[in-house]
């Protein structure tokens, strides 16, 4: 026969964490048919993979690009990593299920997290996933649902338990998202709305899951200071409960006090895993975080949804009391003096305090004549949440460990962007645009901490297990043809601290669904990307 792309000659890395051997590979269509020696085959498009190795297109389990691939749709952050799939709907936050409140209110309750330009006009999954496809995007999406985003769809932005009715239409809203596609549910439990939910009220929504075939829990964990082990039981009690299986997102250590302790969070998950639980977890590989200003304030401070926390940071007792405990701690935070010189700003909502951008806190208050809190408070109600940081709060053998533990895959918590419209004006987190090549290039052939197999296998099998999904993260006969192909001698991520938005270099050709998105290292800009959904894809 004739295929369509024939990559020959290459070194197939093939996602289940075998050895790697010589092969080529034959594409007709959006599939993979033929796996072999076919140096005398014929194609309308050759590939010549001399010295390169051929691998399934990476999954990024854990991203928040769903919305930032309406604004961004190449992708190209994540395209010049290798990444064919972006999983969404992390941390809590969905752009969807609005329900009774309405997309444009639902807008308003997540906040700054889900930033841009484009118009909520959407109400679920469907609807969203329809836009997306109907605009273009140049990646796989494969969604999940926020439990955040449910509980803001029904009006519950406070800390209480939800009344029968308000659990009734939060059930409602789960099973609606799941029967068109969704993945499984996510928690952000240290973030607005989603702490303010209990760990029954959790179980009780999870239990839903129970009839959708491989949909799962994923959380970002209670991880308040000191408490590093009881956030992987309570994700451990959760699973057990009610039956579900278990993503522990982005696990890390970022409490000083607690740092080189990883063997006392995974340790809960081997037994866990040892009594039957299906607990698996991600991680990005860099000693920072990046999130909203908003994360650092004590709860109460954020509860009713933005326009509430805005308007006590406009009272000046409300403020001052915040401030306080935003610089001292309270029983859930940790103080925060140490970590005011670590606390950049990544993005921000408005032009009078784009100057800030690069700035850290410790600088703005010294600018400002102020504390260091009060620069906080301010720049939260002046920007009304808009504001986005990265911290400095973790260590290199901590990431270190995670990344080589048995049951971690491979997520960045970046979103697949490009240095235009809302990021011209940003620095976001570097893991935007470097996670996959820093691991190949950094942890593979320079340190050496693990080999290729498995650093992919991380990257692909492994997190196509998690989704269930049937048909990807594997190069074998029959599957899409999701393909990345990378030099392993000059893969490298570009993207830092200082100067992150640089794409990595390294990766010469990536298929999505069979048509190539980036062609001689050059990013086509065909929108080959299509929105996945459990059980169908």
């Amino acid at each position: 026969m004739i295929f369509d792309i024939l990559i020959a000659n290459g070194t197939v890395v093939d996602g289940t964490g075998k050895p790697a051997f010589r092969g080529d590979i034959g594409i007709a269509g959006d599939r993979i048919v033929e796996i072999g020696n076919m140096y005398l085959a014929s194609a309308r498009t050759r590939i010549d993979a001399e010295g390169m190795i051929v691998s399934p297109g990476f999954i990024d389990m854990h991203t928040h690009s769903d919305l930032s691939l309406l604004d961004h749709p190449g992708g190209e952050s994540k395209a010049y990593q290798g990444v064919t799939t972006e999983v969404t709907g992390n941390c809590s936050w969905t752009p969807f299920p609005a329900g009774k409140l309405g997309p444009k209110e639902l807008r308003a309750s997540l906040g700054s997290t889900l930033r841009s330009k484009v118009e909520w006009d959407w109400s679920t999954l469907d609807a969203w996933a329809s836009r997306m496809e109907t605009n273009g995007i140049s990646l796989n999406v494969a969604p999940q649902v926020g439990q955040g985003g449910i509980r803001a769809a029904v009006n519950l932005k406070e800390r209480r338990d939800p009344t029968p009715d308000e659990m009734k239409e939060m059930k409602y809203l789960l099973s609606e998202a799941l029967e068109q596609g969704a993945f499984g549910m996510t928690t952000g439990l240290t973030v607005a709305p989603s702490m303010y939910a209990s760990t029954d009220e959790i179980v009780e929504l999870a239990k839903v899951m129970r009839s959708h075939y491989g949909a799962y829990y994923a959380t970002h964990a209670r991880l308040w200071p000191g408490g590093h082990v009881n956030a992987v039981r309570e994700a451990v009690e959760v699973g057990k409960r009610a039956a579900v299986p278990v993503q522990y997102s982005h696990i890390a250590i970022i409490d000083r006090r607690m740092y080189g302790r990883g063997d006392e969070m995974t340790v809960v998950i081997d037994k866990a895993r040892d009594e039957g639980l299906d607990i698996t977890c991600d991680m990005y590989p860099y000693t920072a975080a990046g999130h909203g200003l908003s994360q650092i304030l004590p709860d109460w401070v954020q509860e009713g949804g933005v326009p509430a926390m805005v308007k006590r940071l406009r009272d000046p007792q409300q403020r001052r009391r915040a401030a306080e405990e935003t610089e001292h701690g309270t029983p859930d935070t940790e103080a925060r003096d140490w970590l005011w010189p670590r606390i950049f700003i990544a993005e921000i909502g408005t032009g009078k305090n784009l100057k800030y951008v690069g700035m850290t806190i410790a600088q703005i208050a010294k600018e400002r004549n102020v504390e260091p809190a009060e620069a906080v408070v301010a720049l939260i109600e002046e920007e009304e949440n808009n504001v986005r940081v990265v911290t400095h709060n973790r260590i290199e053998t901590d990431v270190t460990y995670f990344l080589t533990y048995e049951q971690s895959m491979i997520g960045s918590d970046g979103n697949a962007v490009d240095p235009s419209g809302l990021m011209a004006i940003s620095k976001p987190h570097p893991r935007f645009y470097g996670t996959y090549p820093r691991i190949l290039g950094k942890y593979v052939r320079g340190e050496k901490v693990m080999t290729l197999e498995k650093a992919i296998y991380k990257m692909t099998g492994f997190p196509a297990k998690r989704l269930t999904l049937k048909d990807r993260g594997v190069i074998a006969r029959g599957k899409v043809a999701d393909v990345v192909v990378f030099n392993p001698s000059t893969i490298t991520d570009m993207a830092t601290f200082d100067d992150p938005q640089k794409y990595a270099v390294g990766v010469q050709h990536l298929l999505v669904n069979g048509t190539p998105v980036i062609a001689n290292g050059k990013h086509t800009a065909i929108r080959a990307g299509k929105v996945l959904r459990r059980g169908k894809d």
